[in-house]
């Protein structure tokens, strides 16, 4: 997918993300939306980092930089939200592009995606962006209000959002 569909997909995953989680509409949940928003965002444009150096695709578009996002709160406190970001671009490139990622790169170098995705300059790419955000969206949806309330609770802990 292309920068305009990165950044378009994490604005609403903010958006959606702060409704998700604080559904009320008043000023708490607006407060959560703008605590979510930039590190999304960033996170969401981090992966394409790697067209400047490195293997685009690969070198930042795999596992162990998206885990480096995943442990970076547990043990510096900070950057909570951004492994969403880095995660959204992810599936973005799998599910709405045709190239797909090289998830265990540097192991290997091979790219994974699914048949059904558009060229990056597509006319397309941008319902694509949006449908796969609705799927991004439902997903959270499920973890957040249909899992067993301790097992949502203790995911989101050791997530660091709550």
């Amino acid at each position: 997918m292309n920068k305009r569909g990165h950044v378009l997909n994490a604005v609403l995953l903010a958006v959606g993300l702060g409704y998700l989680v604080r559904p009320s509409g008043d000023v708490e949940t607006f407060v959560t939306v703008a605590e979510l928003f930039v590190p999304i965002v960033l996170g969401a444009l981090f992966p394409d980092v790697d067209t400047a150096f490195g293997r685009h695709r690969k070198t930042l578009h795999n596992l162990p930089v998206l885990g480096v996002f995943l442990a970076y709160p547990i043990y510096f406190g900070n950057l909570q939200w951004v492994w969403v970001g880095v995660l959204s671009h992810y599936l973005l490139d799998v599910l709405g592009s045709k190239r797909g990622i090289a998830p265990f790169y540097p192991v290997w170098s091979r790219e994974f995606g699914l048949p059904f995705g558009v060229p990056v300059r597509s006319r397309w790419a941008s319902a694509v962006t949006l449908v796969v955000t609705a799927f991004e969206l439902a997903l959270a949806a499920a973890v957040i209000h249909w899992l067993p309330a301790t097992m949502a609770e203790s995911a989101l802990t050791l997530l660091g959002v709550r």
